[in-house]
C-alpha cells in the first residue's frame, strides 16, 4: 500500500513516538538561532556606534548631556514672547498655503504617473507583458531616490522655488504609489476585463471600465495617505530653498536668538495643519475602504 503522507519511495520515516521531545528540540534550535542573530545584531550596533563616535567632531557621548539645551532655549524665549505667537502664526499662513499647494500638485501628478505605470507593470493587465520588468524597475528607481536629492539637482537646472519641489516630490510619489497601485490592481477581478475584450474593447477601455472602478477606492486611499507624507516632504524641502513654510523656518532658525518665537510659531502652525490633514484624510480613507 502506498504511503500517501510520505510518498511511494521506501525510506526513513519521522519518529512520531515522542512528539514532545521533537517539538522541544525544534524550539531549542530556534532559540539558539535567534540568540546568535541577536548577538550579531548587538555587535554590529555597538561597532556602528563606536565608529560614529570616533568620526563625530564633538563626540557623541560628551555631547549627549547637552541634547536638550537648544530646545529649552527656544521654548524659553518663545514663552517669554508668547504674546506675539498668534500674530506670527497668522503671518506664516500664506507660506503654509504654498506648502499645501506644492504637496497637492505633486501628489496629483505623481498619482497620475503611478496609475499608468502600475497598469503597465501588473501581470495579467499589462499592455506589453515583455516590458513589465522595465516598468517595475522604473518605479523602483523613482522610489529609491529621495526627494531632497532630486530637488538639489533640479535647483541647479531650474533655480530655487516651488517648481523643483513639485517635480521632485511628484517623481518620488510616482514610484511609491505605483508599487501600491500595482499590488491593488493584481487583486482585481479579470472577468470584466475579459468581457470587454470579447466585444472588441481597446486596452485603455478595458482598464478604464473594467479595472479602475474596482481599485479606485484603494487607489484614492493610498493617494490621500501619500498627500500627508508629501506635506511633510514639501516642508523639509523648504530647507534647501524650495519655498513654502520650510523656507521660513530655515530663515528663522538661521537668525538664532531673537527669532525663536517665530520658530515655535511655525512649528505650531505646521503641526496643527498636519493633524487636521491627518484626521480628514483618515476619515475619508475609512469611508473609501470600508464604505462607512
Amino acid at each position: 500500500m502506498v504511503d500517501i503522507a510520505f510518498g511511494p519511495t521506501p525510506g526513513t520515516r519521522p519518529d512520531t513516538s515522542n512528539t514532545r521531545e521533537a517539538y522541544l528540540e525544534m524550539v531549542r534550535r530556534k532559540r539558539m538561532y535567534g540568540g546568535i542573530l541577536l548577538v550579531i545584531f548587538v555587535a554590529l550596533m555597538a561597532s556602528g556606534w563606536m565608529l560614529a563616535d570616533t568620526r563625530n567632531a564633538g563626540g557623541f557621548w560628551n555631547g549627549l548631556p547637552q541634547t536638550l539645551d537648544f530646545p529649552s532655549e527656544v521654548l524659553t524665549e518663545a514663552w517669554t514672547d508668547r504674546a506675539h505667537l498668534p500674530a506670527l502664526i497668522w503671518d506664516h499662513v500664506p507660506a503654509l498655503i504654498e506648502t499645501l499647494n506644492i504637496a497637492a500638485v505633486a501628489t496629483l501628478l505623481g498619482a497620475l504617473a503611478a496609475m499608468t505605470l502600475s497598469l503597465l507593470a501588473t501581470r495579467g493587465l499589462a499592455r506589453w507583458p515583455r516590458l513589465i520588468p522595465l516598468f517595475r524597475r522604473t518605479m523602483d528607481a523613482l522610489r529609491a531616490i529621495p526627494e531632497i536629492v532630486i530637488a538639489l539637482v533640479l535647483i541647479y537646472i531650474l533655480g530655487g522655488g516651488p517648481v523643483p519641489a513639485v517635480i521632485a516630490i511628484a517623481l518620488h510619489t510616482g514610484g511609491a504609489l505605483g508599487k501600491l497601485f500595482s499590488e491593488a490592481a493584481e487583486n482585481a477581478d479579470l472577468k470584466p476585463v475579459e468581457g470587454l475584450a470579447s466585444v472588441g474593447a481597446t486596452w485603455s477601455q478595458r482598464m478604464w471600465l473594467g479595472v479602475i472602478p474596482q481599485v479606485a477606492p484603494n487607489w484614492l486611499s493610498y493617494a490621500l495617505l501619500r498627500f500627508e507624507i508629501n506635506v511633510r516632504a514639501s516642508a523639509i524641502l523648504g530647507f534647501v530653498g524650495e519655498g513654502g513654510i520650510g523656507h521660513d523656518l530655515k530663515l528663522a532658525m538661521q537668525w538664532g536668538q531673537g527669532r525663536y518665537d517665530e520658530v515655535v510659531a511655525i512649528f505650531l502652525l505646521l503641526f496643527a495643519a498636519i493633524v487636521v490633514i491627518d484626521r480628514i484624510s483618515d476619515h475619508y480613507r475609512t469611508k473609501l475602504v470600508k464604505g462607512t
